[in-house]
């Protein structure tokens, strides 16, 4: 993300980073622990964001910040990729961590929402796309 700031922060673009614990449990720390999480464990090595963080959201489930139910459901998924019993869910070792689970929801850390100047949501990109293909996209809409 520090790089696509670098690439365009200048252009009337910005990244904007959030918290989250709901994947794995991976962020676990308090938000005034964030950026020194970032720093010097992960990815640590000194890791500064070039680009705003806010505190910890929730992303899905019953208590999901409204940005992220507006984002979900203006741009619904690239592909129907969570079909779950929830009822299975309970008795399993699942990584999910909310509930209900709902097939738009977001499903890990590092899933990217492209909005355009106006607010409007433009694309949605899983955590394993290529970061050529948002630079791609955010050159198109600048």
């Amino acid at each position: 993300m520090n790089a696509l700031m670098e690439m365009f922060g200048d252009l009337n673009f910005t990244v904007l980073g959030f918290a989250c614990n709901q994947f794995g449990l991976q962020s676990p720390e308090v938000n005034h622990e964030t950026l020194n999480i970032l720093k010097h464990v992960r990815p640590g090595g000194g890791f500064v964001p070039k680009f705003p963080v806010f505190a910890k959201v929730e992303v899905n489930g019953l208590n999901e910040d409204p940005l992220f139910t507006f984002l979900k459901n203006t741009i619904v998924t690239y592909g129907l990729y969570l079909s779950v019993n929830t009822a299975t869910l309970k008795n399993s070792d699942t990584k999910f961590y909310w509930s209900p689970i709902k097939v738009n929801d977001i499903r890990w850390n590092f899933e990217k929402f492209l909005i355009t100047a106006d607010g409007l949501p433009f694309k949605r990109y899983e955590l394993h796309c290529p970061i050529e293909k948002v630079e791609k996209d955010i050159a198109q809409l600048l």
